[in-house]
């Protein structure tokens, strides 16, 4: 399989899970960013990926609307300020987290957060 089916892949929202827990160990980290951001992959590979050294694909996992909530609980705690930029952002990030967030010592963060919860008061 070629570099640009492998990412392509990754993307696809109907790609089974054992397709995308393949790609998710992926030596090409846009291959693992695809994966990372796709709303299909499994709770377990987010996990794992959540975990890995390379920032990018770590910021795709703060991202995604399916990264299980003890996952963003998680790295809502890293040093990494754009990382909990990234999580601040999760809509899916529970409303606990973002009250934290608001009290972050980065001000990009703390305004995304108050922006995250701004819009959940205001959702109809």
């Amino acid at each position: 399989m070629t570099r640009e089916e492998k990412i392509n892949l990754a993307h696809d929202l109907s790609a089974p899970p054992e397709i995308l827990t393949e790609l998710s160990r992926d030596e090409d980290r846009n291959v693992r960013i695809g994966v990372a951001i796709n709303t299909s992959t499994p709770p377990e590979i987010l996990t794992e990926l959540s975990r890995g050294e390379d920032w990018n694909v770590r910021w795709r996992v703060a991202q995604n609307t399916s990264t299980p909530p003890e996952i963003l609980t998680e790295l809502s705690r890293d040093r990494d300020n754009d990382l909990r930029w990234y999580v601040a952002r999760n809509p899916s990030t529970p409303p606990e987290v973002l009250l934290i967030l608001v009290v972050d010592n980065d001000e990009y963060v703390r305004e995304e957060a108050e922006s995250n919860l701004r819009r959940r008061i205001l959702r109809p």
